[in-house]
């Protein structure tokens, strides 16, 4: 079997992302299973998308394939944003062997495949292959916090995700300084409101949830202009690139919320 007989099953995958990362799908696979192209990524982050490609290449389920093989294409698409920025890949052990277990890397990228394979909605697998290329480039982040970050993530909404993005471009897009209700009539709205709500829960934004006394004074109505990130909240900001997620999405996000479209 010759090497490219080896690689045609992960070049596949991610070829077969198509219908959820588009044409450059193929471009993407070029970069990773070829060498001397016109764009190239450093040979540690090819080599390691290339193992994970050839590792999933086994998955049956269509869909899940689908999104397996995106994920890694727009990982390839980030890390290449990345690398004409200026930033190195990361040169601690996260590629190495660890004594009795497999590297770190193995792990973080079995992680977000699989997480990838199981968005139903597909617009997180854009920013679950961002993370992988994000942490490539990222030696403060370690594999636990990586696994912190997926569980944070995973139990997030796309609109959640939204909220968050408009949050974290607070000061370049200034949120709405209108109040919110607490408890609007219509269902949508009323959804919006609670997803909201549990992000302020989960500590992902702050101020968290005013809890009124009984006997006090009525609590005033939190504004969107209010909203901070959290630590928690910066991490998942960050990992997910949520920077650069559609400003029509957060767009919607807020209305949602009864809130005017900036």
């Amino acid at each position: 079997m010759t090497a490219l007989d080896e690689a045609a099953p992960g070049r596949a995958l991610i070829e077969a992302g198509a219908p959820v990362a588009g044409s450059m799908c193929t471009a993407a696979a070029g970069v990773v299973f070829e060498s001397g192209g016109a764009v190239q990524v450093d040979p540690r982050l090819a080599a390691w998308l290339r193992a994970a490609a050839t590792e999933a290449a086994g998955v049956s389920v269509l869909r899940e394939r689908v999104r397996a093989g995106a994920a890694l294409a727009f990982a390839v698409e980030h890390g290449v944003t990345i690398s004409r920025s200026g930033r190195p890949v990361r040169s601690d052990a996260f590629f190495a062997g660890r004594p009795g277990a497999r590297p770190a890397s193995g792990e973080v990228v079995e992680g977000v495949v699989t997480a990838a394979r199981c968005s139903v909605d597909e617009r997180r697998v854009r920013h679950l292959g961002y993370l992988l290329a994000e942490v490539a480039f990222s030696p403060d982040v370690d594999a636990d916090l990586v696994g912190r970050a997926l569980r944070l993530a995973a139990a997030l909404s796309w609109r959640q995700l939204a909220l968050l993005a408009g949050v974290g471009r607070r000061e370049r897009i200034p949120l709405p300084m209108a109040p919110l209700e607490d408890d609007p009539r219509a269902w949508s709205a009323w959804g919006a409101r609670e997803d909201l709500a549990e992000l302020q829960r989960l500590g992902l934004l702050d101020p968290p949830p005013a809890q009124p006394r009984p006997g006090a004074a009525a609590l005033p109505r939190l504004r969107a202009a209010d909203l901070r990130l959290t630590r928690r909240g910066v991490l998942v900001h960050r990992l997910l690139v949520l920077d650069v997620l559609r400003d029509d999405a957060v767009a919607e996000a807020l209305a949602d919320l009864g809130l005017p479209r900036s």
